[in-house]
């Protein structure tokens, strides 16, 4: 939705093309159950003027039927649409919202707290630039506020807004939000999360969302609202690294044949030399050709990412669905073994050794996890050595395809470094995963998948026997 302004009554055409050049920024809101997510989105429309009147009567009338608020307007149900999260007062589904100010335009990605419904937060964090987490000033850091922090850092968004909610609750104490900010900062270090913003807000009553606090004057930032227009966010579109995954063969007829997809990283022009992976075939870029009104305007010299082109080239080479074109002088790694972070999104546990397909970009392959490297506790960072993988555990894996690809560290290049696991037989969806690097081949997994479990079998024996030497594992005897 956009913002009101006076130039849609008197210069249409000036006030489309303001609001068609502004920058857009999509960021979610995520944290535990009951943390306030939908209720803030709610405000910020709110109080910016973002809803419509028959949108707000509604409102009105569904807060006397579905809400949780006594006699105020419940704002959270401008997005818990689904009528199983009104009866229940819950977020379930990632819900979607568009507006804009002055200076931006903006997608907010509302996402659910509960942890069974973690793999749909990761889904709206996979496309965001910035996360807003709450905290109920209540309760404090919870588990979900930990897990929901490591998917940000671990699907690289660099900007983190901690909203600390419902200070009305807790008389505005400024203490109790110096309390929580610490408490967050010092997990915050083991997450290598740099310069987190720390809001204290009510959702409810409005307080430093789009309006200064006159009830919280102790705190000298910004509101939500202005924070969210000012910050800097920089453009993190790999433009060095050209990584082009074929998702069609355009023929339709005999003297014409296009490669069509979306440029994943970098920058592509006309004459550039082009390597098709993993054939290692070469060529040269004839044309790039976009979608047009004309057919004179298809035709342009350069493409970027995050483009959705059609590549010609000057030779006849066998191109398919699931390639990847590079260009020959920045070649990417190719193995058939990977080491990567898994998120684990099913109810039945992942056991290593069992098949799956792996989808990534356009390809599409077998695999299977030989082994569980370790297995990240959210709440305290420490490693585990489980033997299979629960629901929304998140651990690093050796994962072994059943055929070589071009791959890149998500770090890197996003397109090209991250994956999804699905079932063979059901085709659900079963995880996410961001490739870290080149992994172990199947030989050297099994002596370190040996050498771990005797490794568990002698921490186990130190704890039991030298309880007194204050050891936990055969690192601390020997350290």
């Amino acid at each position: 939705m956009a913002h009101q302004s006076d130039l849609i009554a008197t210069n249409i055409e000036e006030y489309l093309h303001q609001h068609e050049n502004k920058e857009l920024l999509r960021f979610i809101t995520c944290g535990s159950v009951d943390d306030g997510k939908s209720t803030l989105i709610g405000r910020l429309l709110h109080d910016s003027k973002m809803i419509f009147e028959d949108q707000l009567a509604a409102i009105n009338k569904d807060s006397k039927k579905h809400g949780t608020t006594g006699d105020e307007i419940d704002l959270a149900l401008l997005v818990d649409g689904l009528q199983s999260e009104r009866e229940q007062g819950i977020t379930i589904d990632v819900a979607y919202r568009f507006f804009s100010t002055d200076k931006r335009k903006f997608i907010i990605a509302d996402t659910p707290g509960h942890e069974q419904y973690t793999r749909n937060m990761a889904t709206g964090a996979s496309t965001a630039d910035l996360a807003i987490i709450l905290i109920d000033a209540r309760h404090g850091v919870q588990t979900q506020t930990r897990r929901h922090s490591f998917i940000t850092k671990l699907l690289g968004l660099k900007h983190i807004v901690v909203a600390i909610n419902k200070m009305d609750l807790v008389e505005y104490s400024e203490d109790r939000f110096n309390e929580i900010k610490a408490e967050y900062t010092e997990f915050a270090k083991g997450l290598e999360i740099e310069n987190p913003i720390f809001v204290p807000i009510s959702a409810l009553k409005g307080d430093n969302v789009v309006n200064p606090s006159e009830s919280m004057d102790w705190y000298q930032g910004q509101p939500l609202m202005s924070l969210l227009d000012d910050i800097e966010i920089g453009d993190n579109t790999n433009l060095d690294n050209f990584r082009f995954p074929v998702q069609y063969v355009n023929r339709p007829h005999l003297n014409f044949r296009g490669y069509c997809g979306t440029i994943a990283a970098g920058t592509v022009s006309v004459g550039d030399a082009v390597t098709v992976l993993p054939s290692m075939k070469t060529s040269t870029v004839k044309q790039i050709l976009q979608p047009a009104i004309s057919e004179e305007n298809m035709a342009v010299g350069e493409g970027f990412a995050p483009m959705a082109v059609t590549l010609t080239l000057e030779d006849e080479i066998d191109i398919s669905r699931g390639d990847m074109l590079v260009k020959s002088n920045d070649l990417p790694e190719m193995s058939d073994s990977l080491k990567v972070h898994l998120v684990w999104m099913n109810e039945q546990a992942m056991v290593p050794g069992s098949d799956f397909l792996i989808k990534r970009a356009t390809s599409l392959v077998s695999g299977r996890f030989v082994s569980i490297d370790h297995q990240i506790d959210v709440n305290t960072l420490e490693k585990h050595y489980p033997e299979k993988l629960e629901l929304n555990q998140i651990a690093q894996c050796q994962l072994q395809l059943s055929q070589v690809i071009a791959f890149d560290d998500y770090e890197t290049v996003k397109g090209s470094g991250s994956f999804i696991v699905i079932d063979k037989y059901t085709h659900a969806t079963l995880a996410a995963g961001m490739i870290i690097g080149k992994g172990q081949q199947v030989d050297s997994v099994q002596g370190q998948r040996e050498y771990s479990d005797f490794e568990k079998d002698l921490n186990a024996l130190i704890r039991k026997h030298y309880p007194e030497w204050g050891c936990k594992s055969i690192s601390d005897l020997l350290g």
